[in-house]
């Protein structure tokens, strides 16, 4: 299955926008568009205002972020979450995860999982959305620089 070549673009417009080179956090065009064929991989692109970019009309509306997330039976991984510098700090973050909540609990998952680097700055949200640690990687992420930071894993039942 193709991607659809205009959520693709999106998602990478958010993304180029959103990652600090220094962590080499952002994924490159091809691994999005691969995970993108995977029937188990789920996406959502939002404007300014949380709402949702169709994949084939956007009306002129720019994306502001999106959520890229698999699934594997009853249990879904939050693989990346992005959004654009200057439409942080209005919610688009939370209005994100929410629907990746609604749209995990149709597909009947029960849990989800996320990773993130040691002092990322999402961590208040996703400490407001219920996500709790659950384990550590130490050194697991390398950045720009060689520097070595530790990976958190986080979890929360839906």
């Amino acid at each position: 299955m193709t991607p659809c070549p205009h959520l693709l673009d999106r998602i990478m417009a958010v993304m180029e926008a959103a990652f600090d080179p220094a962590y080499g956090e952002a994924w490159n065009r091809r691994q999005v568009a691969d995970a993108l064929t995977l029937s188990s991989t789920h996406a959502l692109v939002v404007d300014g205002e949380g709402q949702p970019i169709a994949e084939g009309n956007a009306s002129g509306r720019a994306p502001a972020g999106f959520v890229l997330s698999r699934h594997v039976l009853d249990e879904e991984e939050l693989l990346l979450i992005a959004v654009v510098p200057e439409a942080r700090r209005r919610g688009i973050g939370a209005i994100l995860i929410g629907q990746l909540f609604a749209a995990a609990g149709a597909r009947g998952i029960t849990r989800i999982y996320l990773e993130m680097r040691r002092g990322n700055p999402a961590l208040g949200l996703y400490q407001r959305l219920g996500f709790e640690p659950i384990g550590e990687r130490p050194n697991y992420y390398r950045m720009a620089n060689g520097e070595r930071i530790d990976a958190i894993t986080f979890g929360r039942s839906i």
